[in-house]
């Protein structure tokens, strides 16, 4: 049995805890607030307050009771919200407070948003942070993720690191996104993760893969034009397709981590909608 700390109890945190617990390993998920984290505190679930903006010790003292031998960020950039400068600092914050805390492993939940703007077939070692700083079609908003890959990296701590492709499921079905799109490619890879293959990914980093980073994204996919027409006709959501061009842009791979035993559930993307 693990003693397993995720600090995010979001939209992926909070049912990756509860799979966890399910599996008897010992968790506890944190929210930002004394309000959130009393609202996701059950029998099986524990739950304390960490805020990455607040001093290292305050979240040292909030999690030194549980005696953690394993945390996991599961935290998104927030850039759609203006922000996203600040997530390199939260991850300094996290691998300090894993430190103090003497736990053994750490687990990021990272993002594909690292990868450069280049219509390829994009595996694990396309992206770094030395890459980065060294090439113009990395976006500002990867490169910030990719510090805070680094800062992990050389943190010492033994660690995985899992890029998460779009992620869709419970109150993210695709169709909801139709509207937000200006325009759609038919030639641009669909690079989308269920819920539940990243709640299996994430998991399975944690348990089973030491100092990697790993993609992970739908094995088999469309392009975006047909996979968001598909979910419009699939849902009872009232969208029409934007207009349709014909950009290529990059495809995620996911070999490595089947090579190294993950079995996805779902094996095309055609499946997740």
């Amino acid at each position: 049995m693990k003693r397993i700390g995720i600090v995010g109890g979001g939209w992926l945190g909070l049912p990756l805890g509860r799979f966890f617990a399910n599996l008897g390993h010992y968790v506890v998920v944190t929210k930002t607030t004394v309000e959130g984290a009393e609202g996701i505190s059950t029998e099986d679930l524990l739950s304390a307050v960490v805020n990455l903006e607040d001093q290292v010790q305050q979240s040292v003292i909030a999690l030194e009771p549980y005696q953690l031998d394993t945390l996991i960020g599961c935290f998104p950039p927030g850039f759609r919200r203006g922000k996203g400068e600040e997530y390199a600092e939260y991850w300094a914050n996290l691998i300090a407070i894993a430190q103090r805390l003497a736990v053994s492993k750490i687990v990021m939940v990272s993002s594909t948003t690292v990868y450069p703007n280049r219509a390829e077939n994009m595996s694990e070692e396309m992206a770094s942070l030395a890459l980065a700083l060294e090439a113009d079609d990395f976006s500002d908003s990867a490169k910030v993720m990719l510090k805070a890959e680094q800062r992990l990296i050389n943190s010492g701590l033994d660690y995985a690191i899992v890029r998460c492709s779009g992620l869709v499921g419970a109150n993210r079905h695709p169709a909801r996104f139709v509207s937000h799109l200006s325009q759609v490619s038919d030639q641009a890879p669909a690079n989308m993760l269920h819920l539940t293959d990243a709640i299996g990914a994430v998991s399975f980093a944690t348990l089973h893969i030491n100092n990697q980073i790993v993609n992970a994204t739908t094995p088999n996919t469309t392009n975006k034009a047909a996979f968001y027409q598909a979910a419009i006709e699939r849902s009872d959501i009232d969208a029409t397709l934007p207009p349709v061009v014909h950009t290529a842009d990059k495809r995620i791979c996911a070999e490595k981590l089947v090579e190294l035993g993950y079995k996805f559930h779902f094996q095309h993307t055609l499946e997740i909608i």
